[in-house]
């Protein structure tokens, strides 16, 4: 199946999201597609938002990066289509008085 047919918005769409699970902004991460070697910014990753989660695909080749579901108190991540991700530690914010 192609993702043509489908609207995708970029992969800052998954924001809010993936801030549930990652303590650092997960949009400005670099991650490797494990289908071409792509190396590219989350936020550059084509966005679907239709289905039950949310499901990212490359911008390159359109295989599927990452799938995020939430069932009942669960949120389910898959993702094996990325083989790695990189995030910049100075980014972290701690919380605090």
């Amino acid at each position: 199946m192609s993702s043509d047919n489908y609207d995708y918005v970029d992969g800052n769409g998954a924001a809010g999201e993936l801030s549930r699970i990652f303590v650092m902004d997960v949009t400005a991460a670099e991650g490797r597609c494990a289908h071409c070697g792509a190396v590219k910014h989350f936020a550059q990753a084509h966005l679907y938002m239709r289905g039950p989660g949310i499901v990212a695909r490359c911008a390159v080749c359109d295989h599927v990066l990452l799938r995020v579901v939430n069932v009942r108190e669960t949120v389910l991540l898959d993702m094996r289509g990325v083989t790695y991700i990189s995030l910049d530690a100075s980014q972290c914010q701690q919380s605090g008085g």
